[in-house]
């Protein structure tokens, strides 16, 4: 009897498995003794435990080198010897690759910002930053995943850190009323997602999105009159394929905060550590658009027509409530997260484009909104207290002249997210309207345009509070050394991609490739 091995190409997933390597060396630092964690003592008698943020900081490095190396080389990985023997269930391509450089750059910044805020807030332990490794490599795996099993897996490797570095501040409760949120919203909306995979494998046959793509090649779409007019049913599939698809993007919706499954946003936002908000408003929205996009554009591009009405429809809605919303809050933490609402909207504008310029604007968007809002929350956590008793807008009032680097990199963040040109965040809607202009959705870039303008009047609040207010009750504002890198570096980001985004753009355009089969 022959058993057949199936083909494991490890390399395929190297970047990954730096990552958890990481995470598990990070996890056995904390058997060390407090004297060799490499910190100075604290006035209140506290260990500064710096070891395990520089071992994770190391591993994103290392990791994002592996990832350069293999750029260019794509090769797929884990085939199934029975359901799709010529497929693998993971991928190497540019597609991938360029979303774990917006993956790691999400980590690399959030570990930066994390050095000095989790020792202040009291959390200062190597299994937070294990948390924040291994969400990384499985939103690193979501965006690799061929497989709609493989891609399940993901979320779930994804979701648990954050359900758990959602309520690790146990001495809030606010804190562990986020993470039950969470926690329970996210479980009814994996449940959705996994009864889309058994329902899409009972209409086609195979959860491999190649399989899918074959599939719907071969069969023949013929009009039924059991739906409604506009709609086609794949012949072979009935109308089970159209409930698959429609459960799938239930918990897609979900993971990437689309109107009318955002309701966990503000409150989880609020009450989880500002340093894991951050993380998580960046990475779990990119990762979820990442498995979001290769699921449409790649395995269901042939029924486009019965999901593009229905995604510009929650495109509208998300981007329109999320700025109406945002405008009536006072709280930073809640304005950005209604913010991130918004922009939830406007780059699923470039999904429901469906074409070159859509898939690419999405992927330079992802990148220019992890600088823009990493750096927006970095802010948050300078000007915050101990405790976090909430950052109120109105916090930020003279910080242009307490500290004014500070400040101009706030404005930038704000500027750049109202989509205010020459930044990066004008670019990216640039290129999001734009290739819905080109898919003649011109009604939809318009409201595009028209909620970007709704938007400047709660970004450019904030900048009037830190430029135009003087603080009642002035107090000093300690910058860290690794925080100010960490701003920095996201304002230079934030310039760079607005000023030249030309080079990002075409790296992209090539990346995007293989998710549309060209």
């Amino acid at each position: 009897m022959n058993i057949e091995i199936p083909s494991l190409n490890l390399v395929v997933l190297a970047p990954q498995f730096v990552i958890i390597v990481t995470a598990l060396v990070v996890l056995l630092s904390g058997l060390l003794p407090p004297q060799s964690w490499g910190g100075e003592r604290r006035g209140r008698g506290e260990e500064q435990k710096t070891l395990p943020a520089w071992l994770s900081l190391a591993g994103v490095i290392i990791s994002a080198a592996v990832m350069l190396v293999t750029w260019g080389r794509e090769a797929s990985s884990f085939q199934n010897l029975v359901l799709s023997p010529a497929e693998g269930m993971a991928v190497a391509d540019g597609y991938s690759l360029f979303l774990n450089l917006v993956f790691l750059t999400t980590a690399g910044l959030s570990i930066l910002i994390s050095i000095e805020y989790v020792v202040r807030e009291g959390l200062a332990s190597g299994e937070y930053y294990a948390l924040l490794l291994l969400a990384t490599a499985g939103m690193m795996l979501m965006g690799a995943a061929t497989n709609l099993v493989i891609i399940f897996l993901a979320l779930e490797i994804l979701s648990i850190p954050l359900y758990v570095l959602t309520g690790l501040n146990r001495a809030r409760l606010e804190s562990g009323e986020a993470a039950l949120k969470y926690f329970l919203l996210g479980a009814f909306a994996s449940g959705f997602f996994l009864y889309g995979i058994a329902l899409t494998y009972g209409a086609t046959g195979t959860t491999n999105l190649a399989g899918i793509v074959s599939f719907l090649g071969s069969a023949s779409p013929v009009t039924s009159a059991t739906l409604s007019a506009g709609l086609s049913v794949v012949e072979g599939a009935g109308p089970y394929l159209y409930i698959a698809l429609g459960l799938l993007l239930i918990g897609f919706a979900f993971k990437v905060a689309l109107v009318p499954f955002h309701m966990w946003v503000p409150d989880v936002y609020q009450g989880a550590p500002t340093s894991v908000t951050a993380f998580m408003s960046v990475g779990a929205k990119a990762a979820g658009f990442a498995a979001l996009a290769r699921v449409l554009l790649y395995a269901f591009p042939t029924l486009a027509s019965s999901w593009a009405i229905p995604l510009s429809a929650l495109a509208v809605l998300t981007m329109t409530l999320g700025n109406l919303a945002a405008i009536a809050q006072s709280d930073i933490k809640r304005m950005l997260a209604y913010s991130s609402i918004a922009h939830a909207g406007y780059i699923l504008v470039g999904v429901v484009a469906a074409n070159e310029a859509g898939a690419a604007g999405v992927l330079f968007y992802l990148l220019a909104y992890a600088f823009m809002n990493v750096g927006a929350f970095a802010t948050a956590i300078v000007v915050g207290k101990r405790g976090e008793p909430g950052v109120e807008i109105a916090d930020y009032a003279g910080l242009a002249s307490r500290r004014p680097f500070l400040a101009a990199a706030m404005a930038t963040f704000m500027l750049s997210l109202a989509g205010v040109p020459p930044l990066a965040g004008f670019m990216g809607k640039f290129y999001l309207f734009s290739a819905a202009v080109q898919a003649d959705l011109t009604w939809l870039a318009i409201i595009g345009v028209l909620n970007s303008v709704l938007s400047v009047f709660f970004y450019l609040r904030v900048i009037v509070v830190m430029y135009m207010r003087e603080a009642e009750e002035p107090k000093p504002i300690s910058l860290p050394w690794p925080l100010g890198v960490a701003v920095a570096l996201a304002a230079l980001g934030v310039l760079a991609l607005g000023l030249w985004p030309s080079p990002l753009l075409t790296i992209a355009q090539q990346a995007i490739g293989a998710l549309l089969g060209s």
